[in-house]
C-alpha cells in the first residue's frame, strides 16, 4: 500500500478517510444506527425468497493480520448465499473478519437504537451471478453482500476459540497462518438447527406452520426464531465502496471477555516496526467506524426478536 493510501483508526482515522478516499463522503455509507422504529416490515418481499447459505467446514483457509483486524480468507468454491434481499443472485464467501473495542461495552460498527455491542463479525460475499471476480463485484452497486453478526460478552464461543488459538501466530501485521483445524463459518451465525457443512435457510417472515417442509421434499434446514435488518450500504473500511447489501442478524452470539482480550493483543505494525510510544502501544483496538447517516435510504426488517 502506498503512503498516500495509508489509513487507520487513530492518526489517519475515519474522520480523515474522505481526503484520500472520496467515496467515504457518499450518501450510501456504512455502518449506520439501526433505528428499529424506522425499519419497514417487508414480509411479502423478503419471505418470497428465504435467506439461504451453505458453508463447508473446510472453507476457511488462511488467518491473516492486515494490521487493523483479524481476517479469515476462504475457498469460495462450495460456499453459497442467496435469497432475502439478494433474490436469485448467488453470492460466494470471500472472507470474514471482526471489529471490536477497547472495552466490552463498545466495538460494534452498527448500533441498534444507539446501543453498541462488544464487537461485530462480518462475512463478506460477492455476486457470482453477475461478476467474474471479487474486485469487479466490489465496484458494482449490487456486487457485495455482508452478513453482520453482533458480539456480546458471555460464554466462550467454541468456533471463535479456534480463531483465538491461532492469533498468536499472526500477532504482527502481515503475518499469515494456514488453517488446519476446520473453522465452520456457519457456526459463527446466530441460528439454530442445521448441521455443519449443510445448507441452511432463514425465513422468519413466514408463520412457523408454513415453514415446516418434510425433509424428503427439501434439503434446507429451517430456523424458527431469527430475523434480520437489511439496507443498501458500503464497505466500512477504505475505499468505502458503495457496493454492499447489508444483512444484520437481530440475534447476537456470545464470546468471552478472554477471547476479546486476545483480539485486542493483535499488533498493527510488522515485527521490528512497533511504535510503543503511542497508539495503544501498537495493538489493534477500537477498529470500528462510527455510524454514518442513513439519510433517505430504506431500512427493511424480516422477522422479530
Amino acid at each position: 500500500m502506498s503512503s498516500k493510501d495509508e489509513w487507520d483508526y487513530f492518526r489517519n482515522g475515519p474522520s480523515t478517510w474522505v481526503t484520500k478516499f472520496p467515496m467515504a463522503a457518499g450518501s450510501r455509507q456504512s455502518p449506520v444506527n439501526i433505528e428499529t422504529k424506522r425499519a419497514e416490515s417487508d414480509h411479502e418481499a423478503l419471505s418470497s425468497k428465504p435467506l439461504r447459505w451453505k458453508y463447508p467446514s473446510t472453507a476457511s483457509r488462511k488467518l491473516i493480520n492486515p494490521g487493523y483486524c483479524w481476517q479469515v480468507d476462504t475457498d469460495a468454491e462450495g460456499t453459497f448465499l442467496s435469497g432475502g434481499p439478494l433474490m436469485d443472485d448467488v453470492y460466494k464467501l470471500e472472507q470474514y473478519h471482526c471489529h471490536w473495542g477497547c472495552s466490552d461495552s463498545r466495538g460494534s460498527e452498527h448500533t441498534v437504537d444507539g446501543q453498541a455491542f462488544a464487537g461485530e463479525l462480518h462475512l463478506v460475499h460477492w455476486n457470482t451471478s453477475k461478476y467474474k471476480t471479487f474486485a469487479e463485484a466490489a465496484k458494482a452497486s449490487d456486487g457485495l453482500a455482508v452478513l453482520g453478526v453482533f458480539l456480546k460478552v458471555g460464554k466462550t464461543h467454541e468456533e471463535m476459540d479456534k480463531i483465538a488459538r491461532l492469533l498468536p501466530y499472526v500477532s504482527h501485521k502481515y503475518e499469515v497462518v494456514e488453517i488446519t483445524e476446520p473453522i465452520d463459518p456457519g457456526k459463527l451465525l446466530p441460528v439454530r438447527g442445521g448441521r455443519a457443512g449443510t445448507q441452511r435457510c432463514v425465513n422468519p417472515c413466514m408463520r412457523w406452520a408454513d415453514r415446516i417442509i418434510p425433509r424428503h421434499e427439501n434439503k434446507w434446514d429451517f430456523q424458527d426464531d431469527n430475523g434480520y435488518w437489511t439496507y443498501l450500504g458500503s464497505l466500512t473500511t477504505p475505499p468505502c465502496n458503495e457496493s454492499v447489501t447489508w444483512i444484520l442478524f437481530k440475534k447476537y452470539i456470545e464470546v468471552s471477555h478472554h477471547q476479546l482480550n486476545i483480539f485486542r493483543n493483535l499488533r498493527k505494525f510488522p515485527r521490528g516496526e512497533e511504535c510503543p510510544c503511542h497508539e495503544n502501544h501498537g495493538v489493534v483496538m477500537n477498529n470500528f467506524r462510527p455510524p454514518m447517516p442513513l439519510g433517505n435510504r430504506v431500512l427493511r426488517e424480516c422477522g422479530s426478536f
